[in-house]
């Protein structure tokens, strides 16, 4: 038996609590807040389930054995860690003393994505004109950012948008764990940062991958989630000669989405200025995607919005928007589920004649206003 069953098996073994809820294509997160107090998200709601662990050292049992699949360690000196599971679910364990309340893991789980912008359309989330315009953005590498909360969606977007890119491309992705489903997505190459247990296995960062994915000819580079300082590898690959980025950032409208990347572009090591941070941020985010979690659960996109650099006569340089389309909601169904549209405001991309200059003129059926 192959090492990867090995541990299959034995994660299985030590899980067998957890199985149902493994199984269940409705779940999306698990969260395990002791052996006792399991619950899961169904459907953007969260509610209580009755398994259980039979005790505390089971739960215990069953995460350190999850750490050595994953290559880590759980002890006194290690306190929490990042990983996967064999199904390729992402895990996050955390243990006391950091924990006051005992050992919480939570487990994303991810299914074979089948989500493209057709998918939105059907569920309403997108109009066929706002799928059509952001599947002309990525194609004419505008540099994409995906912004929302947790839990909002950003990565199944991310997934859809990266259908839209040009099987001829050549792709490299960048995760903290790896969640991106491109395979079918032609020539891409998939990079996974390595955090090391300090003896045999040695750490490699995003920003390190960063540094080879320059090295590796890529025709668009897409990076799962910028969090820290990698933020300005990126806005600096953006602006020189990387155009097309796809990346998502937490945050809770498009204007602090570019205020979180720019804070973060100084959370690096170069000692940068704030106002060549923001004005490195305003020449290379081109398109934000806002993303919002309703009070129903439901996922929906809330706006499309253009940055246009900053404005020159402003003393502090404030970013400059083009909002292209906004969600409006219109009531609850039956159901209470909230109803509503993501509606074109009327006002133009600045890059409305790059579509056709490119030999995209097919492609532009709904958009011809868009796009005059």
């Amino acid at each position: 038996m192959q090492t990867t069953e090995i541990y299959q098996t034995s994660v299985s073994y030590f899980l067998r609590p957890l199985a149902r809820l493994l199984s269940d294509p409705d779940v999306t997160e698990i969260m395990v807040n002791g052996p006792s107090d399991i619950r899961v998200e169904r459907f953007g709601r969260i509610e209580q389930v009755d398994e259980s662990f039979p005790s505390e050292g089971s739960l215990i049992a069953a995460v350190r054995n999850i750490a050595e699949f994953n290559g880590r360690v759980l002890d006194e000196m290690h306190l929490s860690m990042d990983g996967r599971l064999p199904d390729g679910s992402r895990v996050h364990v955390i243990i006391p003393p950091a924990s006051k309340n005992g050992v919480h893991v939570t487990i994303r789980r991810f299914r074979k994505s089948t989500f493209d912008l057709n998918s939105l359309v059907r569920s309403g989330s997108l109009t066929e004109i706002a799928a059509e315009f952001l599947d002309l953005c990525v194609k004419l590498h505008r540099n994409i950012v995906i912004s929302g909360g947790t839990g909002t969606g950003k990565t199944s977007l991310l997934n859809a948008l990266s259908a839209c890119i040009p099987r001829e491309e050549r792709v490299v992705v960048i995760e903290d764990t790896s969640e991106l489903q491109l395979n079918d997505q032609g020539h891409t190459v998939s990079l996974e940062a390595q955090q090391g247990n300090g003896e045999d296995t040695p750490a490699l960062s995003i920003r390190e991958l960063f540094a080879n994915t320059l090295r590796m000819r890529p025709d668009r580079i897409i990076v799962g989630e910028v969090r820290r300082g990698e933020a300005l590898d990126l806005i600096q690959s953006m602006i020189s000669g990387h155009a097309g980025a796809l990346t998502t950032v937490h945050a809770n409208t498009p204007r602090d989405a570019v205020v979180r990347l720019e804070t973060l572009c100084l959370m690096s090591d170069a000692e940068l200025p704030v106002y060549v941070a923001r004005q490195q941020v305003a020449s290379a985010v081109q398109i934000v995607v806002q993303l919002m979690r309703m009070p129903d659960g439901s996922r929906r996109i809330q706006a499309i919005s253009e940055c246009c650099g900053l404005d020159q006569a402003s003393e502090r340089g404030q970013y400059v928007w083009n909002d292209l389309f906004q969600f409006t909601a219109s009531g609850r169904n039956a159901e209470g589920r909230i109803q509503g549209t993501l509606s074109w405001t009327g006002r133009t991309p600045s890059f409305t004649s790059e579509a056709r200059a490119m030999g995209y003129s097919e492609k532009i059926r709904l958009t011809n206003e868009l796009f005059a």
